[in-house]
This record gives C-alpha cells, structure tokens and sequence, in this order.
C-alpha cells in the first residue's frame, strides 16, 4: 500500500513518515519546504509540491499510486491567524479543498487529516470528549474545524472516507536523533525550555499564575511525537480495513501545570535557567486535557511514552543539534 504524506518533511509528518516505511508501506513524502526541511524527507520517495498546486499534485497522483492520503500542510501559529486570518484560511482551507479535488479526480477516496483540540476553543469541561461543542476562538481553530465539516460533507455526498485526529499538544523526538521539533518560530513549550536549558534564550516565560490550577499555571496534555505517529497508522489500517468516516482525540489523558515542566525540564537537563512571570495570555483557558478512549477503543491504540520519555527524547535531539542549522 502506499500513503503520500503531505507535509511529510515536517515535524508530525516525518516521525510519520518513518514508521509508515518502518512498517513496510511505500512512501511518498510531498511538501513544498516552506515549514518542512529536506533532510527530514528521508523516509519515501520525496517530490517537492505545494497542496493548492493543481497541475502537481496531478501529476504525483498520475506517477504514484496512492491508497491513503495524509494531511499535515497547515499553518498552526495561533497568534498569526489572529493577525493574518486570510494566510490561515487560504492555506489551511482552500488549498486543502484542492488537494480533495485531486484526490477525487484520481479515484482515491481515504483520508487522514491532522486536525487540533483548537477546534472545542474554550472547553465545558475536562478532559475534554470528541462529542463536547466546538467552538474555536481564533482562525487557526475555525479553518480546522471548517475542514472537519467539509470532511462530514464529502463522506455523505461522494462515500469519501476519512479520519481526523485532533491533538493535544504533540512533543518530544525520535529517539534514535534523526529528526525533532524544530519550528521557526518556535512557540512550543517543551522546545522553548530546552532552548533554555541550553542557553539558546535567556528565560522563560509563565503566561498567568492565578488561573484556578493546583499552583496557578495553566495545565496542558503533552502526547510523544511517536505515540501521534502510531496512532495514524492504525487510522491507515483502520481506513484500509473498510472503516467508515470517523475522528479521534490524541492526547494523555493527564495535564501537568506550566510550573511541573519546568521543574520537570530543570530535573533531566540538570540544568537552572531563568523563569519570568507575567501576565496570562487572551484566549488561554486553565486546562486543556484530551479524553482519548475512543481511539483506545477503535484503533486499539495505547501511550507507549511518558512525559519523562518526551522530555529526555526531545532533550537528546536539542543536544544533537545544537550548532547545526537544517536544510
């Protein structure tokens, strides 16, 4: 069988990428770099294409014969959307509906697509259900769920089957040191501490200590890289297998406070760094924590990496890239 994996030299889709050819699928890593790097497209046949590229992505699907398509094409910066929606709803939405078109036109019609816990916005309560509202607070948020919805309405009019997977807070690295987390910028948790640990930044920022939390931070689900990756190969196989259009929260299940990372971080790297802080940030809730019992259920997928694992991981990739620049 064969997955293009849009978006495959980048963080997600490269640990993705990695084990789809670890576990024996032929590969096709598809991404136009502007965010992905190529010497994380190792894993597959590489071609260089942007998603709202018609004529390309015609002829990748002419050249390859693709069983499953996966998505990891969009922009993510919250902030950004706020300030440039139309980056976010030009790129995320409508070059996503060209990749659909596509798909459609070259008869293949089973999909994976990397949505957000962005998309329930300010949750009614924690850990959060695939069936809570969705109410997105920012354009980032809303151009997912818009293609969650596009999604429902091309597998009731065209049998056009999909999964959406929605993550809550994807971290740590290969633990062979092949490939990490390495956004520009980075906004990350997990790196930004690293980044500090290392001497790359001189602090750390704490975005609000009075929220209603068991030290006033606000707490957050982290998932390992790799947990994600495996995740969306049984979504490959649960797809391949006859399963109907579905969705899927990926997370922990459990929270850690802003406060425990850092102690956490300070703790593996052995090393102090400065923490500053200040005032919360608009839009931050106090908790956001995934139920993920559903993709327990029907994927038979299970966490194989603890917070200590994401950090020592992602901790590791930091040292071994520190002084090298990725191309």
């Amino acid at each position: 069988m064969a997955i293009l994996v849009a978006g495959g030299a980048g963080y997600i889709g490269s640990h993705v990428c990695k084990m789809l050819l670890q576990k024996g699928f032929d590969v096709v890593v598809y991404d136009n770099l502007v965010h992905g790097y190529r010497c994380f497209a190792q894993w597959g046949d590489f071609v260089q294409g942007d998603i709202g590229d018609q004529a390309q992505l015609d002829s990748v699907f002419s050249n390859f014969k693709i069983d499953v398509v996966m998505h990891f094409c969009a922009f993510i910066e919250v902030a950004e959307s706020v300030i440039e929606p139309e980056k976010y709803y030009k790129n995320n939405v409508q070059n996503t509906i060209t990749l659909l078109e596509a798909m459609r036109k070259h008869g293949i019609n089973k999909f994976i697509f990397s949505s957000t816990a962005a998309v329930y916005g300010m949750p009614e309560r924690t850990p959060i259900e695939e069936e809570d509202r969705k109410l997105p607070i920012n354009p980032y948020g809303k151009s997912k769920l818009m293609i969650e919805e596009i999604l429902d309405d091309y597998s009731s009019a065209y049998g056009f089957r999909s999964i959406r997977f929605r993550y809550f807070n994807a971290a740590g690295a290969d633990p062979e040191r092949e490939i990490g987390e390495a956004h520009v910028p980075e906004t990350h948790l997990i790196p930004l501490l690293l980044d500090a640990a290392i001497g790359r930044r001189k602090d750390i920022k704490v975005f609000g200590t009075d929220y209603e939390t068991q030290d006033g931070t606000c707490v957050r689900d982290y998932i390992h890289v790799n947990d994600l990756a495996d995740a969306h190969i049984r979504g490959v196989d649960y797809l391949l297998d006859g399963g109907n259009t579905n969705y899927f929260n990926l997370g922990s299940g459990s929270g850690f406070t802003v406060r425990e990372m850092i102690q956490t971080a300070k703790k593996i790297t052995t090393k102090d760094f400065a923490v500053v802080e200040t005032d919360r940030r608009p839009g931050d809730p106090p908790y956001l924590i995934a139920c993920s019992d559903k993709a327990q259920k029907k994927l038979d997928w299970k966490l194989q990496h603890s917070l200590e694992d994401i950090i020592i991981t992602a901790w590791n990739w930091h040292q071994t890239m520190a002084g090298r620049k990725l191309v």
